[in-house]
Order: C-alpha cells, then structure tokens, then sequence
C-alpha cells in the first residue's frame, strides 16, 4: 500500500512521495446503510469545527490560474530573498520562506490530486498539467544559486543558536541541505545538466501515474474459465459479446476483479493469463520506468554520487547503500530456508489438486501464478479460512465505523461523519464520505484535529490501488500564531453495495483499509509548526511503520469479534473461525516476506548502477525466480511498468516496507500485545511517535518510546524465525 505526498514549496525531489433470506438481507443491508460510518455515540457537545474544510469546486481553468498564482506567489519571495544578500536574516528570509510554504502546500497538493481521483477527465488533465508546471518551477526555484546564499548565510548565522527552538534549526537546516544537494556548488553549466534531467524525470513520473490512473484494459474468459471464481465476483463482471458471438466476462485489473480470479479460479490457463496481463497492462510505462533508471544515475553522477540509492539515502533513517543491502541480505538468508519448507507444502497442495481433477501431475513447477490460488487453497483446507464466508462478517460499512471505533479508544479521539446536507459537506465526488475528528484529551475542550476523507469504490480514471494521500498539512500560522489543521484522504477501490447484499470485505481488505487509515491519523495527529515536519512526513524508510503497527489490531482475537458483525444475523465471527484466522497470520509468511524482498532488491538493483544500464526484464523476473522461490514458467513480463512505488517516491527505497515491519512489531510487542486498547500506551504512542511527525529524528522517537534501542527480536518471532537480531 502507497502513501502519497504532493509537491512541497521547493522540494525538487517531487512527492516526498499508500482492499439466507431475501427479505432478511435487504433489511440488514438497509439498516447497515442507515448507520453508514456513524461512530461510537456523537457527542452533541463538540462545537463547530474552528477551520472550514477544503473547497472541492475547482474548474479546469481555475487550476490553471490557481496553479500560475502560486508559481507567481513563490518567484517574487524567491527575488525578495536573493535580493537580501549579505543583509539576510532568520525574521527575513527564513519566516516569509516557512510561511508561504505553509500556505502554499495543501492547495499545491489539492490541485494535483484531481488527477487521481476526479472523474471529468478534463479536470484530472488539467490536475496532471498543473502538477508538471509546478514541478518546473520548483526544480528552477531549487538550482537558484541567489536565494541559496541567502537562505545559506542564516543557516550559517543561526547554526549554534541558542534562540530558536530545536524545530526550527531542524527547518533551517533541512532548508540548506535540500539546495546542497541540488548541486549549487556545481559550475552553471553542470547545473544545467542537472536542471534538464530533475526536469525530464519529473515528466517521465508524471506521465507513468497518468498511465496507471487511466489504464481500462481487460480480459474477457467465459464462464467455465472462471469455474471456481465465487459468484458474488462475477455476477460484477460486465457480460460482452465477443466476435464468434459468445458472450463472455470482462475482467479488468482492479483489485475487486483480478484478486478474486487469481485466488479463486481453478483453470490453471486462466490464472496464468489473468497474472500475465495484469503485468504486462500499460507496456508504455516499462519504456519510462527504464528511461528514469538511466537519468537518475547521470544525475546521482552529477551531483557527485557513485549511484542514485547513495543520493538518495544519504537522507534516510538507513544512510548508506550497503546498510540497506545488508539487511536485504541478511533477511534473505534468514527467510529462504523457511520459505523452501513452505514452498514444499504448496507443491504437494498443487500435486493433490491436480489429482483430484484428474489432470497430469508430471510436471511439479510451482508457477507465479499459483502462489495465490494454492495460497487460498490451504488457508481453506488445513486452517478452515474461508475467505468468503469471513467475508460475510465484515460488511463495510460497520466494519469500518467499528475499526473508528478502535482508534478513538486508543488515540482518544472522536470521528464525526458530515452529512451531505451539513453546510460544511464539500468533496470531489457524490461517494466520498467526509469526517471531521477531534482529540478528546480535555473532555471540557475537545480539540479539532481536521478532516479525513474516505473515497472508497472504483470508477474510470481513478487511482487503482489503495493510498493515503496527504492533502493538507497541519502547521503554526508563522503571522498569527494559531494552529492551523490538516486533511487527509484514504482512496481505495472496495466493491460497492448490491441491491441485496452489502459491499462485504474479506479479512484481508480489512487489513488494507486498517493500513491506510494507520496513516491518515499519522497525517492528522502529527502537530509541528512547519507544514514541512507534518505527519507522514517523515523518512521514507520509517513512513509505513504507523500502518504496519495498526494492522496488527486486525489480528487480535478481542478486536475481530468486537470488528465482525455478520450481515444478515448481526452475530460476530465464531471464536473457532477467529482463532483459525489468527494461526493462518504467518501461514507462508516467508514467502509473502521473499515477495517483498524482490521488489526490494529489485529497487536497490536499479539504483546502485552507476550508469543505469539494467536489463530491467532479466532483473524482474530472475531475481523473482532465485528470490521469491517461484517459477515464471518461462514467460517474461514487465510488471515493474505498474509498479507505481519506482515512480511515485520510492525509488531506492522500496526496502523502508520490510525495515518499517522491524519497528512496527518492536513497537506492538513491547506496548501492546498484552492489550492492544491500552490507553496509557496509545497515547504514549500517538504523542512520541505520531504527533511529532518528521520533527525530530525518527530514531530519537523510538528510543524515547521503548526506553531502549529498538531491536529485531519481535520482527524475528512474527516470521518464525528463532533468532535474535537481524
């Protein structure tokens, strides 16, 4: 899952840039529409929100004036600044600087998210063009040698102040760090080198989301070829005549479609064409994500690096290349001899499969596309998880307000749905729900947190995937001294309710949208002053560690009862379908971990060349075969051209998801395990680690938090492990 960030006011590194009875069912399912996300009892108390919510009226032509606005806002402070020169000072170069990045960011970010999310083309067009002239004025902005020796000078001046607060030295230097490595003291024409390919990449990125936001392609099977596929999943699949006049089922790639064919469908041939066109789906972006290698190493050699990953993390919590490749290394020789052992059962699983259906069991090769039938298969028949039938007690709606539920408990907090017919009810489309949330540590004087949206189903041109998107940043108004709060967005792609049934998630999604929500509350509670610290703006190898924490609250016994209400009879899952879900955590785990570290390895493969000449095919699909464990059947594919984390922020580091895990379970382990809703923990938690945002170093967090170096003993136990450190 991808968290997503916006632009920020001269950030040339773009985006610091996450599924019984007629009668008696439409009553339930009315009833759980009736209560759609409402809360724990609204407490009649809370005032209005002290800060309206984002206006979500914008036109083609207002984002583009909108867009030349603050282009023409940020050149006239960046003339101002270069102007001071020698006279520079914190109160004027450094304050207006802060402030217009304050200002600016949440309506930078509000106008390029339309893109991902509108559905009027002409608007996400005009989205995608705003977001590329913003990107060339910020990555001009960035290679101005003027304003850095302003901005230069104080940070020299206010070094070993003893003023200004340890926030703002953080601003002051990160500010400094972030035109140093821009190449200023670079000749000019060495900058301009540098000036065309930030330019370039910026392009190349833009236009592989653009790809993926509007991608419709599909596959048609008939009937028999999705025998096994739950019928639930079909009867949504668009009925299309074919040219011999057969009518046959058009399977997109969205999640609620190709999940389920891959889980479920028997046809062996079918899961192997749905797997190999969901990677080959817009072949175009495998031509960018290859042209964006190359540029990123002539750019790292520019600016003097040996590669784009020693760039890139010199940033990081993990600093080095070699530190990410040892603990890459590390875990893969820890994982592999468990994930051999798993990958034994599943073949045997595969071999019995086949015999039972009467077909030819020569050949034993376990194929990249059986991983999730057989997967599905085993959780069924040796620990009694059906994924459907669980399905059943997630119904979305209740679900969700329930996992609200938890965070409220834990965070104290308290999350009010806006209606549509609340003056302050204003979103991108008819299906977004809208929140307001409040921290309730003084019940005299709730303090407003800002709002979070959830755009929950799938519609043309919409993200594909499921994301966090941080829209507005939360930040101290430098002029007046108030807070000023965040908003924050969850886009997902859940399937929509029926006339007779509920939209129902099955277990997994329900860990998907705990996930993303993990950082959304990250994006809301985080409470700096500068727009810059703001929630998840934090590392990027720590940014998943909030929502990886969270997920383990969907595998607590206590939490899926008190989470689980069946649609129809409104019971809770049984404890024996509970605890059957609860061993089946860590069933191929060191697989799903080898997976992971593909894609790990993949990324640091890429970035460490120092020229960018990879064979990208032979890099995907053998090191999936020597890696992941599992057989391409000798077919390439180019899945890394919908593989959004290399375009979209996470390029080099890609790692940060396995590394994040470390933390994560430290922290549950340590905290919460004993009892997941410990309020003394939870705040403790929200107050060191979620409201301090990118504030300090994140480290320093965790120290402070555990009372302790964090350590990998938890991480090692969750996968079965039994060592002691990584």
């Amino acid at each position: 899952m991808l968290i997503k960030q916006f632009t920020s006011l001269v950030n040339t590194n773009k985006k610091a840039f996450i599924f019984s009875s007629g009668l008696v069912t439409i009553a339930t399912s009315i009833f759980v529409q009736q209560r759609y996300f409402s809360t724990s009892k609204i407490m009649t108390s809370l005032p209005a929100p002290p800060q309206d919510p984002p206006k979500w009226n914008h036109t083609p032509e207002s984002i583009k004036s909108e867009t030349e606005q603050l282009i023409k806002e940020a050149r006239a402070l960046d003339d101002k600044i270069a102007s001071l020169s020698k006279n520079a000072t914190f109160d004027s170069v450094i304050k207006p600087y802060a402030d217009l990045e304050n200002k600016q960011a949440g309506l930078i970010n509000q106008l390029c998210f339309y893109t991902h999310v509108s559905a009027d083309k002409e608007l996400r067009d005009a989205s995608n063009a705003a977001e590329e002239k913003l990107d060339t004025f910020f990555i001009e902005s960035g290679l101005r040698e003027d304003v850095f020796k302003s901005l230069h000078k104080v940070y020299l001046d206010t070094k070993d102040s003893k003023d200004l607060d340890p926030e703002t030295k953080r601003f002051i230097q990160k500010v400094n760090k972030q035109y140093e490595r821009n190449g200023l003291s670079l000749p000019v024409e060495t900058r301009e080198q540098i000036k065309k390919l930030q330019q370039e990449l910026s392009t190349l990125s833009i236009k592989y989301s653009k790809n993926l936001g509007e991608e419709t392609e599909s596959i048609l099977f008939t009937k028999k070829q999705l025998e096994g596929v739950p019928e639930d999943v079909i009867s949504q699949f668009e009925e299309i005549k074919s040219d011999d006049g057969e009518t046959k089922l058009k399977m997109t790639f969205k999640y609620p479609d190709i999940f389920p064919v891959l889980k479920y469908a028997s046809n062996p041939d079918t899961r192997k064409a749905a797997f190999i066109g969901d990677q080959n789906k817009v072949p175009e972006n495998a031509e960018i994500l290859a042209k964006a290698v190359k540029l990123r190493a002539e750019l790292s050699q520019l600016l003097g690096y040996k590669n784009f990953s020693e760039y890139i993390l010199e940033e990081r919590m993990a600093k080095t290349p070699e530190a990410v490749n040892n603990f890459l290394a590390d875990l893969k020789v820890k994982l592999k001899p468990l994930g051999e052992k798993e990958l034994t059962k599943l073949k045997d699983s595969k071999i019995a499969d086949l015999k039972a259906k009467g077909l030819p069991t020569e050949n034993t090769e376990y194929y990249i596309w059986d991983q999730r039938y057989y997967h599905t298969k085993m959780l069924e028949t040796e620990y009694k998880v059906d994924e459907m039938k669980i399905a059943e007690y997630f119904p979305m709606a209740n679900t969700i307000s329930k996992m609200l539920e938890i965070y409220e408990t834990i965070f104290n907090l308290k999350f009010v749905e806006i209606s549509k017919e609340d003056k302050l009810y204003n979103t991108w489309h008819e299906e977004v729900k809208q929140f307001s949330v409040w921290k309730l540590d003084n019940k005299d004087k709730p303090e407003f947190v800002g709002y979070i949206y959830f755009d929950l189903h799938p519609r043309e041109g919409k993200y594909g995937h499921a994301a966090n998107f941080g829209l507005f940043p939360g930040y101290t108004d430098i002029q007046t001294g108030k807070r000023v709060t965040p908003a924050t967005a969850l886009v997902c792609n859940f399937t929509r309710d029926k006339k007779d049934k509920p939209s129902l998630l099955k277990h997994n999604e329900v860990v998907t949208f705990f996930h993303e929500l993990g950082h959304g509350i990250h994006g809301l509670l985080g409470k700096t002053q500068y727009s810059r610290f703001s929630g998840t703006k934090v590392s990027r190898d720590f940014v998943e560690m909030p929502s990886q924490f969270l997920e383990y609250f969907t595998w607590c016994e206590a939490q899926l009862e008190s989470l689980s209400q069946h649609y129809q009879t409104g019971k809770p899952l049984p404890k024996e379908l509970i605890q059957s879900l609860i061993k089946s955590k860590n069933v191929n785990g060191a697989m799903f971990n080898l997976r992971q570290l593909h894609f790990g390895l993949f990324d640091m493969s890429l970035h460490t060349s120092s020229d960018g000449k990879v064979d990208i095919d032979s890099l995907w699909n053998d090191l999936r075969e020597e890696v992941a464990l599992v057989n391409n059947g000798g077919v390439q594919t180019k899945g890394y051209g919908s593989f959004g984390h290399m375009m979209g922020g996470y390029a080099s580091g890609y790692y940060g998801y396995l590394r994040s895990q470390v933390f994560a379970a430290d922290i549950f382990y340590s905290k919460f395990k004993a009892d997941p809703l410990n309020i003394k923990s939870g705040l403790e938690y929200r107050d060191k680690i979620l409201s301090r945002g990118g504030s300090r170093e994140e480290m320093d967090n965790l120290r402070d938090l555990l009372g302790r170096e964090p350590n990998s003993d938890a991480f090692l136990t969750e996968l079965g492990i039994s060592e002691a450190k990584l």
